[in-house]
């Protein structure tokens, strides 16, 4: 069977991200094949498990033969990120383009850099100075470079900082809804005054699934559906609200050990701070508007996350 009539989606990475969109396609009617280096994860209906290393060319190749569309939603810790993802990159091109495939890529707003408050919208000027910001510009470039050159068609989803069920590694995930739930300290990062968008993980994989529906999409970077902006203080509000308590809150000025975030994880953060001291909103309306699919409301996403956490920690769902 051809890329062109074939049924079979391709997710590679099972975070968060990679797990959601995968059920999302699952839902949709496609055959969804999961990759990750071990094969393993939870049971997802409709969804067949794959081990392979997509770093290397021959992992690549086996992981998406077949496919009509990959979506390229690997991640690894901050500290690896400058070593692997460009071989995952690398690798990737190669046995898409070998396979006759669709690429959709999750991709992060650091190209932006730090952007004074100013609205991002797919139009900002790419002007990350940190290392990982720059990395990922360098690699959006080739990606949409490779779409020039009618190697491979490709298309970029951009995302804010993730919220959702299954999301642990994020600013707002595992250091902040289990304290909550059982009266722990919260860290406050940077000035929790600002507007700061966050993107509902399965905004992502609706977002994500949506490109890889629209072909007439591709060779852009695109803003997937987020909520609009608030201030972290009033998501804690919010969290408050639904937990009947009050936060205890840690104010973090600068990145430094606390809770789930080691050493390790800190020092990497230290460059990408500015987005807790400055204003980040990412505007999705382009993405609204030319595919008629709107973000989920915020209040939606974390009384879902909340369940989710409760779950996780064994706590009685709300009634």
């Amino acid at each position: 069977m051809s890329a062109a009539t074939s049924n079979l989606h391709v997710v590679l990475g099972s975070g968060p991200a990679g797990t959601a969109l995968a059920a999302e396609l699952a839902g949709r009617g496609r055959g969804v094949r999961l990759v990750n280096r071990s094969g393993e994860g939870e049971p997802l209906k409709g969804v067949e498990r794959y081990a392979a290393d997509v770093t290397t060319r021959d992992g690549a190749l086996a992981a998406v033969a077949g496919a009509a569309v990959v979506y390229h939603c690997v991640n690894v810790a901050y500290q690896l990120q400058l070593d692997v993802l460009p071989r995952v990159q690398e690798a990737l091109l190669a046995a898409v383009e070998s396979a006759g495939a669709r690429l959709v890529v999750l991709d992060t707003l650091y190209p932006y850099g730090e952007t004074h408050g100013e609205v991002m919208t797919e139009d900002s000027p790419w002007r990350a100075t940190s290392r990982k910001g720059k990395l990922r510009a360098r690699l959006d470039e080739a990606y949409l470079a490779a779409h020039r050159e009618v190697r491979v068609a490709v298309v970029l989803g951009r995302a804010a900082d993730f919220v959702g069920p299954r999301v642990l590694n994020s600013t707002l995930g595992g250091a902040v809804f289990p304290p909550a739930l059982m009266g722990g300290e919260v860290p406050a990062l940077g000035d929790i005054g600002l507007r700061h968008s966050y993107t509902s993980i399965a905004d992502v994989a609706t977002g994500l699934a949506t490109l890889g529906e629209h072909p007439e999409g591709d060779g852009r970077v695109w803003h997937l559906p987020t909520a609009p902006a608030v201030t972290t203080r009033e998501i804690f509000a919010m969290i408050e609200e639904r937990v009947g308590a009050p936060l205890t809150t840690v104010p973090l000025a600068e990145a430094r050990p606390f809770g789930p975030f080691d050493e390790e994880f800190m020092n990497e953060y230290a460059e990408m701070f500015y987005q807790h001291t400055e204003t980040q909103i990412m505007d999705s309306s382009d993405f609204e508007r030319t595919f008629g699919v709107g973000p989920t409301p915020l209040a939606r996403t974390l009384d879902d996350t909340l369940d989710w956490y409760r779950e996780l920690i064994g706590q009685a769902p709300r009634s």
